[in-house]
C-alpha cells in the first residue's frame, strides 16, 4: 500500500501560502510510492474532523492557480489544540495511512508542528514544518514566505499616500501595520522611499518604547517643515512600561484583537498639536492581496512546499524548513532544515542595529536586508512638484 501525505495550514492567511501548498503538491506528485495527497479542510479541524481533500483527484489547472490565490485555498484555524487532540491526529494518520505530515504556519503553528511530530514518532509519521507568516517573527530563518508580499504591500501603499499627502500637504497620516509584537511589517514601508526626505517620515516599531513626547515633537518639527507628514506605526506598539499604548480589543492566549492604535495616535495629534490627522488601517488587505505579491516571495514559498515534502518522503522529520542567506554580492537564500524545537513559540524580532537610535526610523541595514524580499523595484511616479 503506498504511504499518503497530509498537508494542513495554520494561523493568519497570507499572500503566499497557497504557493508553498502548490510547492508541496507538485513535489509530492514526482514520487511513485506516494499514494494521496491529502489537504486538511479548515486546519487541524480538518484532520480532526477526518475533512480531507485528494489534490491527486483535482484537476490540474485548478492546482496551477494555487500561486495567485491569495489566502488559503483549504483553510485554516487557530485551534487551541488539547493532549486528547493530538492523540486523535496521530490515530487519523494511522487509519488514513498518512506517513507524511507537512504543516505550514507560524509561531503558534511551528508549535503545534513540533507536538505532532513528538506524538506521531513512534508510529514512523514523518512531519516537517513549513513557515508562513507576514509578520516575519519566526525564529533562526531568515525570513519567512508572506514576509516579502506584506512589505510589498505596505511599502506601495505608503508610496501611493505619500503622492496624495503631498499633492495637498495639509495633513498628517498615521498608517498602521500588522505585524503582532514586532516590527518588520511597520519598517519595510521605508522601501517607499526614492529619495532623502520622501515619506514615510516617520516609523514606530514594538522593538522600541513609544515616547507620546517625543512623538508630538517629531511630527510638529517635520509638519511646520513640509505641511504634510506620513507616520507609519505598528499594531503592537508600547509604552516605556511594556504595556500595549492603547489597550487590546480582546486577548485570548496568543490571540491578541489590537486596539485602534493609529486612529489613537491621530488623536493625539489634533488634540495636542491642532493639526488635521487621518487614520489609516490597511488591515487584511494587506495579507490578502494577490496584485501586490512578490515574485520573490513567491517562488520561495513554492520552494519551501517543494523542499519539506522531499525532505519528509527521502527521510526527515522534526524540522522546518528555513532560509539561510548567502553572503554574496547578489541577493540568494539556501534552503535548509532547521531542528522544530528551536523555532516552537520563539519570536524573532527587529535587531537594533535596524533600528534608529531615536527609534522612529529604521537603518540602511535594514533596507539592505529587506529590499531583495519585495521582489523588484516599486512603480516609478511622475513628479512635478518638490
Amino acid at each position: 500500500m503506498k504511504a499518503n501525505v497530509l498537508i494542513a495550514h495554520g494561523g493568519g492567511p497570507s499572500p503566499v501560502i497557497n504557493a508553498s501548498l502548490y510547492g508541496a503538491i507538485q513535489e509530492a506528485k514526482k514520487h511513485e510510492d506516494i499514494g494521496s495527497i491529502y489537504g486538511a479542510i479548515g486546519g487541524v479541524d480538518g484532520i480532526l474532523n477526518e475533512s480531507l481533500i485528494d489534490f491527486k483527484e483535482q484537476p490540474q489547472e485548478k492546482i496551477a492557480l494555487l500561486p495567485q490565490t491569495p489566502a488559503t485555498a483549504i483553510g485554516t484555524s487557530r485551534t487551541h489544540l488539547t493532549d486528547q487532540d493530538y492523540e486523535k491526529i496521530v490515530e487519523v494518520c494511522v487509519k488514513k495511512n498518512i506517513k507524511y505530515v507537512l504543516f505550514n504556519g507560524g509561531n503558534g503553528s511551528m508549535d503545534t508542528c513540533g507536538k505532532i511530530y513528538k506524538k506521531a514518532a513512534q508510529q514512523d509519521i514523518r512531519v516537517i514544518g513549513i513557515p508562513k507568516t507576514i509578520d516575519n517573527d519566526i525564529a533562526i530563518t531568515d525570513h519567512s514566505p508572506g514576509f516579502g508580499s506584506a512589505a510589498r504591500y505596505l511599502a506601495v501603499s505608503v508610496a501611493e499616500a505619500a503622492q496624495d499627502v503631498k499633492a495637498m500637504p495639509i495633513h498628517v497620516s498615521i498608517i498602521e501595520s500588522m505585524g503582532r509584537n514586532t516590527g518588520w511589517i511597520a519598517a519595510s514601508s521605508a522601501l517607499a522611499r526614492k529619495n532623502g526626505g520622501d515619506a514615510p517620515h516617520l516609523i514606530y516599531v514594538p522593538e522600541r518604547a513609544f515616547n507620546e513626547k517625543e512623538f508630538l515633537e517629531d511630527v510638529k518639527r517635520l509638519y511646520d517643515r513640509l505641511g504634510g507628514v506620513i507616520v507609519v506605526a505598528s499594531e503592537g506598539l508600547k509604552n516605556e512600561k511594556g504595556d500595549p499604548i492603547v489597550d487590546p480589543i480582546l486577548t485570548k492566549g496568543r490571540d491578541v484583537y489590537f486596539g485602534d492604535v493609529s486612529s489613537h495616535l491621530a488623536m493625539l495629534v489634533i488634540k495636542e498639536l491642532g493639526i488635521k490627522a487621518r487614520s489609516e488601517k490597511p488591515g487584511i488587505l494587506g495579507r490578502s492581496s494577490a496584485t501586490l505579491q512578490s515574485a520573490t516571495d513567491r517562488e520561495e514559498a513554492i520552494r519551501a512546499g517543494a523542499f519539506a515534502a522531499k525532505a519528509a518522503i527521502e527521510g526527515s522529520t522534526g524540522y522546518m524548513v528555513g532560509f539561510e542567506r548567502a553572503s554574496a554580492p547578489s541577493y540568494a537564500c539556501e534552503t535548509i532544515l532547521i531542528p522544530i524545537e528551536q523555532v516552537m513559540m520563539t519570536e524573532a524580532v527587529l535587531p537594533d542595529n535596524f533600528i534608529n537610535e531615536r527609534g522612529n526610523d529604521v537603518t540602511q541595514a535594514f533596507i539592505d536586508y529587506c529590499k531583495p524580499l519585495i521582489g523588484g523595484p516599486l512603480p516609478e511616479y511622475a513628479e512635478f512638484v518638490k
